[in-house]
């Protein structure tokens, strides 16, 4: 889970579709998609899903579908990110054991927990505090981070309040990956900002 993953918001592409978002990020260096739709029906959920599987798959960059597991099962995802309140982890990987399965930590317990979950990586969620991430406890920190990061055997895919100015500390801090929304869903050139966000990430 290494380099820059975009997270969808349709709310935040200016009136430009989620396929073109998803394309420039793709071709601005983003290592996985995960579409995140909090208000959208199942029909539509799914065929988003398949539209953006189909649009990726050239690329070789795996689509992950937030939250929903019978989504991603429906739309051949190649993973899934879940939360504290969603379908445990160990029922997830049951259900799809060859997928990417990502878990968001927001407590210390959750940390601790996580250690003996079956998934491929934590979301450390929110790293700062963020208007797109409004239903969680607290920001963990830059400081946060790094404690995580000392004490997990999980890589770590930072989100929250990710974005150029933000992306260097978060990868010095010990992320394996970082998270972004609006920083490229939002972006004059979602291709040219996601291309930066690697670039600061990996400098």
């Amino acid at each position: 889970m290494n380099g820059v993953h975009l997270v969808t918001d349709r709310g935040l592409c200016r009136g430009r579709s989620l396929e073109a978002i998803v394309l420039a990020a793709v071709r601005g260096g983003a290592a996985s998609v995960q579409l995140r739709e909090k208000d959208l029906a199942t029909r539509p959920f799914v065929e988003e899903a398949v539209r953006l599987k189909a649009l990726l798959a050239p690329w070789k960059v795996p689509l992950i579908i937030n939250d929903r597991v019978d989504v991603a099962l429906a739309a051949g995802a190649d993973g899934v990110h879940v939360g504290q309140q969603d379908m445990p982890c160990a029922l997830v990987r049951r259900l799809m054991p060859g997928a990417l399965i990502g878990l968001s930590v927001e407590t210390w317990e959750d940390v601790e927990r996580a250690q003996d979950e079956p998934v491929d990586y934590l979301g450390v969620s929110p790293v700062f505090a963020t208007p797109t991430k409004t239903d969680t406890l607290g920001a963990w920190g830059l400081e946060g981070l790094a404690r995580i990061r000392a004490f997990s055997r999980h890589p770590l895919v930072a989100i929250g309040g990710v974005n150029l100015e933000t992306i260097a500390a978060v990868a010095k801090a010990g992320a394996h990956g970082a998270a972004v929304v609006s920083a490229i869903c939002s972006a004059e050139e979602p291709e040219q900002a996601c291309r930066e966000l690697l670039r600061r990430f990996t400098n």
